[in-house]
């Protein structure tokens, strides 16, 4: 199909649109151990929030608690029975490793900041109304469901659709690009047939008077 007959005229593959690297691979199956174990590890932890009352809290509570424990005793034993230490990675943070973090953080912060600022000095009109049918689209959805439920749901949505989309891509392009020129072709005709008389008979309306 060429380039044209595309959604947006993309040229690229949906995997190239991803990024290309190991997330696209996940949310494409190309791998599908790794994506597989998503699925289920978000699963369960869904079915542990929602059906079992943990928060997310004392879940992670309990989990470091049992961790130290195990961890602790494991070092106390090893040491009274001659047995090597639990082997534990070398837990530093680097300095490189801090200020990276530091300037992806500035930087999208500052772009944050530039957006909001934009918007309530009225700069950008059409960054307000994306942003304001964003939110009203977050707050009709939150009120239909919690926070964990949604994020599951979108989680599965993003793991599902664009596997799915990658499999028919032409049939779907073909189909949407099909839907999308006659929806144009009934704007025309009812833009001829319908808007033109109400403008002529406004424009009428205010030379006769």
């Amino acid at each position: 199909m060429a380039s044209s007959d595309r959604l947006f005229n993309r040229q690229r593959t949906i995997h190239d649109v991803l990024g290309g690297g190991l997330v696209a691979d996940v949310i494409l199956w190309r791998r599908k151990n790794l994506t597989v174990g998503i699925l289920l590890v978000t699963l369960a932890a869904w079915l542990v929030f929602e059906r079992s009352g943990y928060t997310l809290l004392s879940l992670v509570s309990s989990v470091l608690l049992l961790l130290f424990a195990i961890l602790f005793l494991w070092a106390k034993s090893a040491a009274i029975l001659n047995r090597p230490a639990p082997p534990l990675p070398e837990l530093h943070l680097s300095e490189e490793m801090a200020n990276e973090v530091t300037v992806f953080v500035r930087t999208h912060v500052n772009d944050l900041l530039s957006a909001f600022q934009d918007i309530a000095l009225g700069r950008n009109s059409s960054l307000f109304f994306r942003v304001a049918l964003c939110l009203w689209l977050i707050s009709f959805v939150g009120g239909l469901t919690d926070f964990l439920t949604l994020g599951y749901t979108s989680l599965v949505i993003v793991l599902t659709l664009p596997a799915i989309y990658e499999r028919y891509e032409d049939h779907v392009d073909r189909y949407t690009i099909m839907g999308y020129r006659k929806l144009k072709q009934l704007y025309v005709k009812f833009d001829k047939q319908c808007v033109n008389r109400v403008r002529k008979w406004i424009l009428e309306t205010k030379k006769l008077s």
